[in-house]
């Protein structure tokens, strides 16, 4: 036997597809009243808005009489219709301090300067279509936002809603466009796309002033209260859940002290600690191997910390493990000691390669003399070390990377920069060319540095270098 006929509860009027919302007198009626969501104000850091001020004021100078352009760009898309989380440009934000997505800064040129205006998409309140039809900016949706006056106030910046931008654009052709505007408002108004406003904007992020030096000590100071939490939750990692328990662990503590991690979490224990970018993290932790922590919080100024440290689970290196970490160390403390005023940028790699090089030789793992090694033709040491030994760092891990060799590679190191060293050892499972107790085991030691008047400053102090530190360090974090 059958059973009874359902029956539809569809009204004889309806089509088979729900009613547009937009169609409905009723529903368009109810949803423009009866609310008070209030007005939000921008979560501005103290300062921000100051310093980005004197960031354009700075901008200015190096480029009077240039119309420029600078946009915040939009979130990729991760599949479909959903998208990765936004993180605006950071020319943008260090010119703004603000995080719109879809803004976008216009600096006009007038006498003495530029004249700023900054162009933001309004919020969708109630009584706008868009308030419960635009998921971008519809307070129904992602609730009550700051409006322009706002922002306005905040930023001490004319802002205009970003409808506005087409027209105000008419007067700006040959502007110079960042490499974050649309290639649409480029063709569009004859925007100028400007290899050199990319690399005045590098060159002037070079020297931190003393706003952006705070946003950095405070990122570096999350950073190693992270390697702390990382380190307590090592147990569990070693008891089965491996590796990206240790980087969900840092990442939750990056979102929770910070905008989130400023990169890629590397979590590699054993075999997997050599490779220089192991992000995957889909292995265990191996309770006698080295594990190779590199981190860094990101501030919700969107500044970036960069550490890394190589721990044993366990509390204690084996001895081929203390024996690569010593050299190491020592190619560390070598590079870090070539970081002050004066010296050229490269100084601190040629000074931990050798280092490198020479404990290479020590060990029998070179087949030639220490300066063949070192020389341009060599290079054999590279082998187990195939990056650099630094960077500079801020609102990028890779701070600045748009710059020239001059004003990069071959300038002379300055107050107010700040960057990292870190020299390694690579020793893959598979590299034949190693003893068979150092394959399989990967070290580096990273530590951000800020050049000051009298030599530097090591932020990440937090953190011990030497071996036996890092194993006390260790063993009093383990959960």
């Amino acid at each position: 036997m059958t059973g009874p006929t359902a029956t539809s509860t569809r009204p004889p009027f309806a089509d088979t597809r729900p009613p547009r919302l937009a169609d409905a007198p009723g529903f368009t009626a109810s949803i423009a009243a009866g609310w008070d969501l209030g007005r939000a104000r921008p979560d501005l850091a103290a300062g921000a808005a100051e310093a980005a001020a004197e960031h354009r004021r700075r901008l200015g100078e190096r480029l009077a009489g240039h119309d420029v352009v600078v946009s915040s760009s939009v979130a990729p898309t991760r599949n479909g219709d959903a998208a990765y989380a936004f993180r605006p440009d950071s020319d943008f934000v260090w010119l703004t301090g603000c995080q719109v997505e879809g803004a976008t800064l216009v600096l006009r040129a007038v006498p003495g300067g530029h004249d700023a205006t900054l162009y933001l998409p309004p919020p969708a309140r109630p009584g706008d279509p868009g308030f419960y039809g635009d998921a971008l900016h519809g307070e129904l949706w992602v609730g009550a936002s700051p409006g322009l006056q706002e922002w306005s106030d905040a930023l001490g910046l004319t802002v205009r809603a970003s409808d506005d931008l087409a027209a105000d654009l008419t007067g700006c052709r040959g502007a110079r466009a960042a490499p974050s505007v649309p290639t649409g408002l480029v063709s569009a108004h004859g925007l100028e796309p400007s290899a050199v406003l990319a690399e005045t904007l590098s060159d002037l992020r070079m020297v931190k002033d003393e706003w952006e030096i705070g946003q950095l000590r405070a990122a570096v100071d999350h950073t190693v209260t992270g390697f702390a939490a990382v380190m307590a939750e090592v147990p569990r990692a070693v008891d089965g859940l491996g590796e990206r328990w240790l980087q969900g662990t840092f990442d939750r503590h990056a979102r929770t002290f910070g905008n989130g991690p400023g990169y890629a979490s590397i979590v590699g224990s054993g075999p997997h600690a050599p490779t220089l970018h192991w992000v995957r993290c889909d292995g265990p932790v191996l309770p006698e191997a080295a594990l190779l922590l590199d981190m860094g919080v990101e501030t919700t100024t969107l500044y970036t910390a960069d550490v890394t440290r190589t721990v044993p689970p366990s509390g204690t290196f084996t001895a081929e493990q203390r024996a690569v970490h010593d050299l190491v160390e020592r190619a560390h403390r070598a590079g870090m000691e070539q970081v002050r005023p004066g010296t050229q940028y490269t100084d601190f790699h040629f000074a931990s390669m050798e280092v490198v090089a020479r404990g290479l030789h020590d060990w029998g793992l070179l087949d030639v003399s220490v300066d063949e090694a070192l020389s341009p033709q060599g290079q054999q040491h590279r082998r187990y070390l195939v990056c650099g030994i630094g960077h500079h760092l801020g609102l990028d891990v890779h701070d600045c990377g748009s710059s020239g060799y001059e004003s990069y590679m071959g300038a002379d190191l300055r107050p107010g920069m700040v960057m990292t060293v870190e020299p390694g050892l690579y020793f893959h499972a598979g590299d034949l060319t190693v003893p068979p107790e150092l394959r399989g085991i990967g070290v580096r030691l990273e530590d951000d540095l800020l050049v000051t008047e009298t030599g530097h400053d090591v932020l990440s102090d937090g953190l011990p270098i030497d071996a036996g530190g890092v194993e006390a360090w260790a063993r009093g974090h383990l959960g």
